[in-house]
């Protein structure tokens, strides 16, 4: 099992980037010293109410503080890059770090990313699936010929490969039913989100399990889930410090449609107490681990990116 920290470079757009940006690096510090496996990192682009670090700059930067632990890229919005460009900057990274990078991939859900790339929404499944692919052969073949729906390229071969072979472990994050089954019929990790209720994922994990059996793949070494977590004296004290942080980055994410890429009828405009419900990991110590053990007997998880800070939420109050 591995524990990691997942990393807020997203911050109200009125604070000092670079005394938030040391902050982040202090708090990767703290995590190796604590004896965490990994540390993560989001990626979004164009996206107020806030200002946000680009993740595998970030990441290149903590290869250096974070000893043996994983870097994970959770997650690169692969629908809207140019794979050759991102086959080379996750090869250089992997090998700054000397072979810890995860490489996690989704295809995002805001249409102002999409417009701001210049990509069609209807476009993002095909693109990422085309981008993987050439990803791949990238850092596995020379002379890569491909003639495709969204690139080309004639006897390219990557300037640099990485360390670890064939290639970084990937995972796949995904919220629609049709997404999770997607991951699995391709044989990798689905990166389960933090975002919907226990009983929503442990529904899709069967769906995932079912997909990978019929599609000849076996159970991936790591189960991946984010999940969002606060841990205090008492209950009562964690929700109390969360949510000034929490509510407001998910009233956010419902500004944005995260909540209407979930299945059914999800809303996040709902009170913070039945929105945290089978959701969030806000309690005492014994009260997080009695939710991380529910994980991993229902859902078989057993790599697991805490998400301990929110946008404005104090240094202080993070490191504790």
């Amino acid at each position: 099992m591995k524990l990691g920290v997942f990393l807020m470079p997203q911050q109200p757009r009125t604070d000092d980037p670079v005394r938030r940006f040391r902050e982040c690096l202090e708090q990767a510090r703290l995590a190796r010293d604590a004896g965490f496996d990994a540390v993560a990192a989001g990626h979004h682009y164009v996206s107020p109410p806030y200002q946000a670090l680009q993740n595998l700059p970030l990441l290149a930067r903590l290869a250096g503080e974070t000893g043996s632990m994983d870097l994970v890229l959770s997650i690169v919005l692969l629908a809207l890059l140019n794979p050759v460009q991102v086959a080379e900057d996750v090869a250089t990274l992997d090998i700054m770090s000397e072979g810890r990078v995860v490489f996690g991939i989704g295809l995002g859900y805001r249409e102002a990313e999409y417009e701001a790339f210049g990509v069609a929404r209807r476009d993002g499944v095909p693109r990422m699936l085309e981008a993987l692919d050439l990803l791949k052969r990238l850092w596995t073949e020379d002379g890569v010929t491909h003639e495709g729906r969204f690139f080309r390229l004639h006897g390219a071969t990557c300037t640099i490969r990485p360390v670890q072979k064939p290639f970084p472990p990937v995972w796949i994050a995904a919220n629609a039913d049709a997404a999770v089954a997607r991951a699995a019929r391709l044989g990798y990790a689905w990166y389960a989100n933090p975002h919907a209720p226990l009983a929503t994922i442990e529904r899709q994990w069967r769906l995932y399990k079912e997909t990978l059996v019929g599609s000849g793949h076996a159970l991936p070494p790591w189960r991946p889930i984010a999940l969002e977590c606060h841990v205090a004296p008492t209950r009562e004290e964690a929700f109390d410090i969360a949510r000034p942080f929490l509510a407001p980055k998910y009233a956010a994410y419902a500004d944005w449609g995260q909540d209407k890429v979930l299945p059914g009828d999800e809303s996040f405009r709902i009170g913070f107490e039945t929105l945290a419900r089978d959701r969030f990991l806000l309690g005492t110590a014994e009260d997080v681990i009695e939710q991380l053990e529910a994980r991993v007997t229902r859902l078989e998880s057993n790599y697991f990116i805490l998400r301990v800070s929110w946008p404005g939420m104090e240094h202080a109050k993070v490191l504790q």
